[in-house]
């Protein structure tokens, strides 16, 4: 019987206290003070009226920046738990398909604002007088920008796993868990964690709204870098950006660093190759320490070893589900949807109608036609862009490397640090701000294509590179018959959420503030920003209402039908 293989030895370290044991320490002990400060706060009780003392002081903001990164990963792991459960269920029962997906395209649409309204008192209620209830509310509000874009790209790696990589399954007889954690999980992970980076900057561009949360008579703001921004756009002190983008730029890096780079390093195991690439692996310090670690080693192995015992159950020979139950979940899938969506129009009648004209539903479906053409022109010339490029930095292992936090960075870059020059600018150039706040919309959510294309770029194997070069397939063939279908379902996964991502930051690129400067361009974003403001309820219902409709509608009669042709035709296999 071969003896068990020493981790620290099999590394080349010793097998008493390593270097890499050291390293592995500080990096939990570093994450473990992270979650302490920021749990101190949250059990601290709540300033009177909800807003805490924030100032602009420059030695506040390493604090400030460290309670925003932990309210960002906590949303993150959430994501992260969201993704796995929701995008499952639909991706293994075509029943719950029919009520996730859709369902799953209403919650994208809904507005950051909106579930921040809506959401902020019940949380501020769970713990009365304490900061516990505003951190959930900030946490909740990240997780809904970060969330729904892991869901779908997890629902798309699982329906588009190659059908070899399936048949291998049933000849190994693996059971359904066994199977979900051995091969379309695994297969799932590069385009997850790439995703993953995208989500967590996301976060980055909504941090203002999530953490300087003001819904009409309700005001709360928590110490950290979104409400520093708040205030230095409310007090027009440039100086207090700038120092807020170098605190963002060090708290991406580190992230790159300590997170994202280890889970690259580590997802590169699960690139489907069935020859080995030319190009040398990606590689983490982070990552070998904690591979090299003997005491990580012992500790995560009883954990593993249980975990790997579960792949052996499989429910009682004979088991079937009963066909009653069935049946009842197919008629459900059909009928819930609609009864839902008559529900939700109900109650938006219900609330809106008795304050409001019917003249005014008009004038808010119009401006909502307003902002989907802005939305649509702004996504279109975003793929024109970004798609070769992704392409580009996808084939190149190196450069993905180099160009990934840059890209982070860029994604992170909250629209608000852009209103002092997008106001000065427009007030003396005497421009159009229907024209010129467009911009605003995209800034954050065109990274979504990006991050999917290289992705998808990077998941192209090996052998069809080669077989591409040897039949010497160059330029637009090349484009047509290799890259573009590789990338498509990569490529329709980020420009749904980039679509979504765009008509949530309408609301804070069509009604931008400067000090007392403000310029508004007519959209269902301004007007769903104005009613936010003050409070008007019936108002803030009736533009989500409008918002969430049409991008359901968009999904459904566009990129819904785009995304199964992509799904048919274009997947491995």
């Amino acid at each position: 019987m071969p003896r068990p293989i020493d981790p620290a030895a099999a590394a080349g370290g010793p097998r008493g206290f390593s270097r890499a044991d050291l390293w592995a320490g500080l990096i939990v002990l570093a994450l473990v003070l992270l979650l302490a400060e920021a749990s101190r706060d949250a059990l601290a009780p709540l300033p009177q009226g909800g807003l805490q003392a924030i100032r602009l002081d420059p030695w506040r903001l390493p604090e400030y920046a460290l309670l925003t990164t932990a309210r960002m990963l906590v949303a993150l792991a959430f994501s992260f738990l969201f993704a796995l459960i929701y995008a499952t269920a639909a991706a293994k029962s075509r029943s719950a398909e029919r009520l996730l997906i859709p369902l799953l395209d209403i919650l994208q649409s809904v507005p950051i604002l909106g579930f921040v309204s809506v959401t902020v008192v019940f949380f501020l209620s769970l713990t009365p007088g304490r900061m516990l209830g505003a951190e959930l509310a900030a946490i909740f509000a990240i997780f809904t920008s970060q969330a729904w874009n892991l869901a779908f790209s997890l629902y798309q790696s699982l329906q588009s796993v190659p059908e070899e990589l399936s048949e291998a399954a049933r000849s190994f007889r693996l059971t359904a868990w066994a199977r979900f954690w051995r091969l379309e999980l695994p297969f799932a992970v590069p385009p997850l964690v790439w995703n993953a980076m995208m989500s967590f900057s996301g976060g980055w561009f909504f941090i203002v709204a999530a953490e300087a949360i003001s819904v009409g008579p309700t005001s709360v703001a928590l110490p950290g870098i979104g409400s520093w921004i708040a205030l230095a756009i409310a007090e027009r002190d440039l100086g207090a950006i700038g120092l807020a983008l170098l605190a963002m730029l060090a708290v991406i890096l580190a992230c790159d660093q300590l997170l994202f780079r280890p889970l690259l390093a580590w997802a590169d195991r699960f690139q489907l190759e069935q020859e080995a690439s030319a190009a040398p692996p990606p590689s983490s310090p982070v990552l070998i320490a904690l591979r090299r670690s003997r005491l990580i080693a012992l500790a995560v192995a009883p954990v593993a070893a249980a975990w790997r015992a579960t792949y052996r159950i499989a429910p009682p020979a004979g088991w079937r589900a009963p066909r009653l139950a069935a049946a009842w979940a197919e008629r459900s899938a059909r009928l819930l949807p609609l009864l839902l969506l008559a529900l939700a129009a109900w109650q938006v009648i219900r609330i809106a109608r008795p304050a409001l004209p019917w003249a005014e539903f008009t004038e808010v479906l119009l401006l909502g036609l307003i902002t989907m053409l802005r939305v649509l022109v702004l996504l279109a010339l975003a793929s024109l862009i970004w798609v070769p490029v992704g392409v580009w930095i996808g084939l190149r292992p190196r450069l993905a490397r180099i160009a990934e936090p840059l890209a982070q960075f860029l994604a992170a870059f909250p629209a608000n640090l852009l209103f002092p020059f997008a106001v000065a600018g427009i007030l003396a150039g005497g421009l159009d701000p229907d024209i010129w706040l467009s911009p605003l919309m995209i800034l954050g959510t065109q990274w979504y294509i990006l991050f999917n294309v290289i992705a998808g770029a990077a998941a192209i194997p090996t052998e069809l590179r080669d077989a591409a070069a040897s039949l010497r397939l160059r330029g637009l063939l090349w484009w047509r018959r290799v890259a573009l279908p590789a990338v498509f379902p990569f490529y329709v996964t980020g420009a749904i959420t980039a679509s979504g991502g765009a008509w949530n930051a309408s609301i804070v690129a069509e009604a931008v503030s400067w000090g007392s400067e403000r310029l508004e361009a007519q959209g269902l974003g301004a007007y769903i920003a104005r009613a936010t403001e003050a409070g008007d309820l019936p108002r803030l219902v009736l533009g989500m209402a409008v918002m969430s409709c049409l991008v359901v509608l968009i999904n459904r009669s566009f990129w819904r039908p785009l995304y199964r042709h992509a799904e048919a035709r274009y997947r491995l296999g």
